[in-house]
Protein backbone atom coordinates (compact mmCIF):
# COMPACT_ATOMS: atom_id res chain seq x y z
CA UNK A 1 0.00 0.00 0.00
CA UNK A 2 1.43 3.34 -1.05
CA UNK A 3 0.96 6.06 1.56
CA UNK A 4 1.75 9.70 0.97
CA UNK A 5 2.14 11.77 4.12
CA UNK A 6 0.89 15.34 4.38
CA UNK A 7 2.36 18.10 6.52
CA UNK A 8 0.73 20.22 9.19
CA UNK A 9 2.88 23.08 10.43
CA UNK A 10 6.04 21.31 9.30
CA UNK A 11 5.23 17.86 10.71
CA UNK A 12 4.46 14.70 8.70
CA UNK A 13 1.14 12.93 9.29
CA UNK A 14 -0.69 10.00 7.71
CA UNK A 15 -4.03 10.67 5.98
CA UNK A 16 -5.25 7.34 7.35
CA UNK A 17 -5.23 8.65 10.92
CA UNK A 18 -5.27 12.43 10.66
CA UNK A 19 -6.61 15.33 8.64
CA UNK A 20 -5.84 19.03 8.63
CA UNK A 21 -9.19 19.50 10.34
CA UNK A 22 -8.51 16.98 13.13
CA UNK A 23 -5.11 18.53 13.82
CA UNK A 24 -6.46 22.08 13.80
CA UNK A 25 -9.20 20.98 16.19
CA UNK A 26 -6.64 19.33 18.49
CA UNK A 27 -4.43 22.40 18.51
CA UNK A 28 -6.94 25.22 18.63
CA UNK A 29 -10.37 23.97 19.68
CA UNK A 30 -9.92 20.94 21.90
CA UNK A 31 -10.81 21.72 25.51
CA UNK A 32 -8.36 20.35 28.05
CA UNK A 33 -9.89 19.65 31.46
CA UNK A 34 -8.03 20.49 34.66
CA UNK A 35 -8.00 16.87 35.86
CA UNK A 36 -6.73 15.47 32.54
CA UNK A 37 -3.46 13.59 32.30
CA UNK A 38 -1.74 13.42 28.89
CA UNK A 39 0.75 10.76 27.86
CA UNK A 40 2.93 12.44 25.26
CA UNK A 41 5.56 10.58 23.24
CA UNK A 42 7.34 10.33 19.97
CA UNK A 43 6.06 7.06 18.43
CA UNK A 44 7.50 3.77 19.74
CA UNK A 45 8.71 5.35 22.96
CA UNK A 46 6.48 3.45 25.38
CA UNK A 47 3.05 5.04 24.96
CA UNK A 48 1.08 1.82 25.42
CA UNK A 49 3.16 0.77 28.39
CA UNK A 50 2.38 4.07 30.10
CA UNK A 51 -1.31 3.74 29.22
CA UNK A 52 -1.31 0.34 30.94
CA UNK A 53 0.44 1.73 34.01
CA UNK A 54 -1.96 4.67 34.35
CA UNK A 55 -4.97 2.44 33.71
CA UNK A 56 -3.85 0.25 36.60
CA UNK A 57 -3.20 3.25 38.83
CA UNK A 58 -6.78 4.31 38.23
CA UNK A 59 -8.02 0.97 39.57
CA UNK A 60 -5.40 0.59 42.33
CA UNK A 61 -3.84 -2.31 40.47
CA UNK A 62 -7.03 -4.24 39.71
CA UNK A 63 -6.57 -5.53 36.11
CA UNK A 64 -10.29 -5.98 35.37
CA UNK A 65 -10.62 -2.76 33.37
CA UNK A 66 -7.39 -3.44 31.46
CA UNK A 67 -8.62 -6.94 30.67
CA UNK A 68 -12.00 -5.82 29.38
CA UNK A 69 -11.50 -2.53 27.48
CA UNK A 70 -9.12 -2.11 24.51
CA UNK A 71 -6.10 0.03 25.32
CA UNK A 72 -6.88 2.56 22.60
CA UNK A 73 -10.30 3.20 24.14
CA UNK A 74 -8.93 3.63 27.65
CA UNK A 75 -6.65 6.42 26.43
CA UNK A 76 -7.50 7.68 22.93
CA UNK A 77 -5.12 9.83 20.90
CA UNK A 78 -6.89 13.17 21.02
CA UNK A 79 -5.48 14.43 17.70
CA UNK A 80 -6.52 11.44 15.57
CA UNK A 81 -9.74 11.09 13.62
CA UNK A 82 -10.67 7.90 15.47
CA UNK A 83 -9.54 9.18 18.86
CA UNK A 84 -11.66 12.30 18.63
CA UNK A 85 -14.74 10.14 18.15
CA UNK A 86 -13.80 7.93 21.13
CA UNK A 87 -13.07 10.63 23.72
CA UNK A 88 -16.76 11.17 24.39
CA UNK A 89 -16.81 7.72 26.03
CA UNK A 90 -13.88 8.42 28.36
CA UNK A 91 -14.96 8.99 31.95
CA UNK A 92 -13.11 11.78 33.81
CA UNK A 93 -10.50 12.06 35.07
CA UNK A 94 -9.32 11.39 31.54
CA UNK A 95 -6.00 9.89 30.53
CA UNK A 96 -5.41 10.83 26.89
CA UNK A 97 -2.49 10.12 24.59
CA UNK A 98 -0.68 12.19 21.98
CA UNK A 99 2.28 12.14 19.62
CA UNK A 100 2.00 15.87 18.91
CA UNK A 101 5.11 18.04 19.04
CA UNK A 102 5.17 20.89 21.53
CA UNK A 103 4.43 23.64 19.01
CA UNK A 104 1.10 22.17 17.90
CA UNK A 105 -0.14 20.70 21.19
CA UNK A 106 -3.56 21.77 22.50
CA UNK A 107 -3.37 25.48 23.32
CA UNK A 108 -5.91 25.05 26.11
CA UNK A 109 -3.44 22.87 28.02
CA UNK A 110 -1.19 25.83 28.77
CA UNK A 111 -3.90 27.66 30.71
CA UNK A 112 -5.09 24.55 32.56
CA UNK A 113 -4.04 22.53 35.60
CA UNK A 114 -3.78 19.34 33.53
CA UNK A 115 -0.61 17.23 33.65
CA UNK A 116 1.68 15.69 31.07
CA UNK A 117 3.80 12.56 31.38
CA UNK A 118 6.39 12.61 28.62
CA UNK A 119 8.12 9.30 27.85
CA UNK A 120 11.47 9.33 26.04
CA UNK A 121 13.43 6.44 24.61
CA UNK A 122 16.84 5.85 23.06
CA UNK A 123 16.29 7.05 19.48
CA UNK A 124 18.38 4.18 18.13
CA UNK A 125 15.86 1.71 19.52
CA UNK A 126 12.98 3.89 18.30
CA UNK A 127 14.42 3.77 14.79
CA UNK A 128 14.50 -0.04 14.80
CA UNK A 129 11.08 -0.43 16.38
CA UNK A 130 9.50 2.12 14.06
CA UNK A 131 11.04 0.41 11.03
CA UNK A 132 9.30 -2.86 11.88
CA UNK A 133 6.08 -1.11 12.88
CA UNK A 134 5.90 0.70 9.55
CA UNK A 135 6.14 -2.69 7.86
CA UNK A 136 3.04 -3.87 9.75
CA UNK A 137 0.71 -0.90 9.92
CA UNK A 138 -1.10 -0.23 6.66
CA UNK A 139 -1.64 3.49 7.16
CA UNK A 140 2.11 4.19 7.39
CA UNK A 141 4.59 4.30 4.53
CA UNK A 142 6.34 0.93 4.14
CA UNK A 143 10.14 1.50 4.21
CA UNK A 144 12.05 0.29 1.15
CA UNK A 145 15.03 -0.81 3.23
CA UNK A 146 16.54 -0.40 6.67
CA UNK A 147 19.38 1.68 5.20
CA UNK A 148 16.95 4.10 3.59
CA UNK A 149 14.80 4.32 6.71
CA UNK A 150 17.91 4.93 8.82
CA UNK A 151 18.72 8.05 6.80
CA UNK A 152 15.10 9.21 6.66
CA UNK A 153 14.84 8.97 10.45
CA UNK A 154 17.94 11.08 11.01
CA UNK A 155 16.68 13.70 8.56
CA UNK A 156 13.15 13.75 9.99
CA UNK A 157 11.63 12.40 6.77
CA UNK A 158 9.37 9.98 8.64
CA UNK A 159 5.95 10.09 10.25
CA UNK A 160 5.86 12.79 12.95
CA UNK A 161 9.12 14.14 11.51
CA UNK A 162 12.20 14.73 13.67
CA UNK A 163 12.70 12.89 16.97
CA UNK A 164 15.30 15.51 17.85
CA UNK A 165 12.84 18.39 17.36
CA UNK A 166 10.13 16.54 19.29
CA UNK A 167 12.34 16.02 22.32
CA UNK A 168 13.89 19.49 22.26
CA UNK A 169 10.45 21.06 21.94
CA UNK A 170 8.97 19.25 24.92
CA UNK A 171 12.04 19.64 27.11
CA UNK A 172 11.18 23.34 27.24
CA UNK A 173 8.60 22.19 29.81
CA UNK A 174 11.02 20.28 32.03
CA UNK A 175 10.80 22.73 34.95
CA UNK A 176 7.02 23.06 34.80
CA UNK A 177 5.34 21.52 37.85
CA UNK A 178 2.67 19.92 35.65
CA UNK A 179 5.23 18.18 33.44
CA UNK A 180 7.00 14.92 34.27
CA UNK A 181 9.40 13.06 32.03
CA UNK A 182 10.73 9.55 32.30
CA UNK A 183 12.63 7.26 29.95
CA UNK A 184 11.62 3.88 28.60
CA UNK A 185 14.94 2.59 29.86
CA UNK A 186 14.16 3.70 33.43
CA UNK A 187 10.85 1.84 33.24
CA UNK A 188 12.74 -1.31 32.23
CA UNK A 189 15.46 -0.94 34.82
CA UNK A 190 13.19 -0.19 37.76
CA UNK A 191 9.48 -0.45 37.01
CA UNK A 192 8.45 -0.34 40.65
CA UNK A 193 10.54 2.72 41.38
CA UNK A 194 9.16 4.37 38.26
CA UNK A 195 5.58 3.65 39.33
CA UNK A 196 6.30 5.25 42.71
CA UNK A 197 7.65 8.38 40.99
CA UNK A 198 4.61 8.56 38.71
CA UNK A 199 2.33 8.27 41.73
CA UNK A 200 4.18 11.13 43.44
CA UNK A 201 3.73 13.32 40.36
CA UNK A 202 0.02 12.52 40.10
CA UNK A 203 -0.63 12.79 43.84
CA UNK A 204 -1.79 9.17 43.87
CA UNK A 205 -1.41 7.13 47.04
CA UNK A 206 -1.11 3.35 46.87
CA UNK A 207 -0.51 0.70 49.48
CA UNK A 208 2.48 -1.61 48.98
CA UNK A 209 0.25 -4.45 47.79
CA UNK A 210 -1.50 -2.16 45.31
CA UNK A 211 1.83 -0.98 43.94
CA UNK A 212 2.84 -4.62 43.50
CA UNK A 213 -0.37 -5.24 41.52
CA UNK A 214 0.34 -2.28 39.21
CA UNK A 215 3.88 -3.51 38.58
CA UNK A 216 2.91 -7.14 38.00
CA UNK A 217 -0.03 -6.35 35.74
CA UNK A 218 1.93 -3.85 33.62
CA UNK A 219 4.81 -6.22 32.93
CA UNK A 220 5.68 -7.07 29.33
CA UNK A 221 4.46 -10.63 29.88
CA UNK A 222 1.10 -9.52 31.28
CA UNK A 223 0.53 -7.04 28.44
CA UNK A 224 1.58 -9.49 25.74
CA UNK A 225 -0.92 -12.04 27.05
CA UNK A 226 -3.74 -9.50 27.36
CA UNK A 227 -5.71 -9.26 24.10
CA UNK A 228 -6.99 -5.84 25.20
CA UNK A 229 -3.42 -4.53 25.29
CA UNK A 230 -1.46 -6.50 22.66
CA UNK A 231 -3.34 -5.13 19.62
CA UNK A 232 -4.39 -8.54 18.34
CA UNK A 233 -7.96 -7.19 18.30
CA UNK A 234 -7.05 -4.44 15.85
CA UNK A 235 -8.53 -5.01 12.41
CA UNK A 236 -6.33 -6.37 9.62
CA UNK A 237 -7.50 -3.29 7.76
CA UNK A 238 -5.06 -1.30 9.89
CA UNK A 239 -2.44 -3.80 11.11
CA UNK A 240 -1.01 -6.65 9.05
CA UNK A 241 -0.16 -9.06 11.85
CA UNK A 242 1.14 -11.66 9.40
CA UNK A 243 4.28 -9.49 9.23
CA UNK A 244 5.02 -9.64 12.93
CA UNK A 245 3.80 -9.00 16.45
CA UNK A 246 2.94 -5.56 17.82
CA UNK A 247 4.94 -6.53 20.93
CA UNK A 248 8.06 -7.84 19.22
CA UNK A 249 10.38 -8.90 22.03
CA UNK A 250 9.96 -10.63 25.34
CA UNK A 251 11.99 -10.22 28.51
CA UNK A 252 14.90 -12.35 27.35
CA UNK A 253 16.87 -12.76 24.17
CA UNK A 254 18.37 -15.84 22.60
CA UNK A 255 22.08 -16.01 23.36
CA UNK A 256 22.76 -17.38 19.87
CA UNK A 257 21.50 -14.12 18.38
CA UNK A 258 24.17 -12.13 20.18
CA UNK A 259 26.73 -13.43 17.72
CA UNK A 260 25.15 -11.64 14.78
CA UNK A 261 26.77 -8.29 15.45
CA UNK A 262 29.91 -7.19 17.35
CA UNK A 263 27.91 -4.58 19.26
CA UNK A 264 25.99 -7.25 21.15
CA UNK A 265 28.91 -9.20 22.60
CA UNK A 266 29.12 -7.04 25.73
CA UNK A 267 25.99 -8.46 27.37
CA UNK A 268 23.91 -11.62 27.62
CA UNK A 269 20.45 -10.36 28.47
CA UNK A 270 18.00 -7.86 26.95
CA UNK A 271 15.47 -6.25 29.22
CA UNK A 272 12.50 -6.09 26.86
CA UNK A 273 13.68 -4.47 23.66
CA UNK A 274 16.14 -1.95 25.02
CA UNK A 275 19.38 -2.19 23.07
CA UNK A 276 17.88 -3.94 20.06
CA UNK A 277 19.59 -1.38 17.81
CA UNK A 278 22.83 -3.31 18.41
CA UNK A 279 21.44 -6.13 16.29
CA UNK A 280 20.72 -3.81 13.38
CA UNK A 281 23.26 -0.97 13.21
CA UNK A 282 26.64 -1.48 11.60
CA UNK A 283 29.62 0.11 13.33
CA UNK A 284 29.63 2.83 10.65
CA UNK A 285 25.92 3.52 11.11
CA UNK A 286 26.36 3.79 14.86
CA UNK A 287 29.22 6.26 14.49
CA UNK A 288 27.24 8.30 11.98
CA UNK A 289 24.16 8.30 14.24
CA UNK A 290 26.25 9.48 17.21
CA UNK A 291 27.68 12.31 15.14
CA UNK A 292 24.24 13.52 14.06
CA UNK A 293 22.89 13.10 17.60
CA UNK A 294 25.66 15.18 19.13
CA UNK A 295 25.20 17.94 16.58
CA UNK A 296 21.42 18.14 16.89
CA UNK A 297 21.29 17.84 20.70
CA UNK A 298 24.32 19.96 21.63
CA UNK A 299 22.26 22.98 22.71
CA UNK A 300 19.82 21.06 24.92
CA UNK A 301 22.22 20.85 27.86
CA UNK A 302 20.68 17.64 29.16
CA UNK A 303 22.02 14.13 29.48
CA UNK A 304 19.75 11.13 29.05
CA UNK A 305 19.86 7.61 30.46
CA UNK A 306 21.04 5.93 27.25
CA UNK A 307 23.99 8.27 26.66
CA UNK A 308 26.13 6.27 29.07
CA UNK A 309 25.32 2.95 27.41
Amino acid sequence: MSVQYFTYKGVNFSPGSYSHESLNFAENEFQVQDDDVYIVTYPKSGTNWMIEILSLLRTNGDPTWCNSVPIWRRSPWFETLKGQSQIIDVTPPRVLSSHLPFHIFAKSFFTSKAKIIYVLRNPKDILVSLFYFCKMIRIFKDPESFEEFFEDFLQGNVLYSSWFDHVKGWMQMKTNKNFFYITYEELHQDLRGSVVKICEFLGKELHEAQTDLVVNNSSFKAMKENKMSNYTLLSQKYLDQTKGSFMRKDQSFSIAQWDLNPWVLQSRVFQGITGDWKNHFTVAQNEYFDKVYQEKMKDLNMKFFWEDI
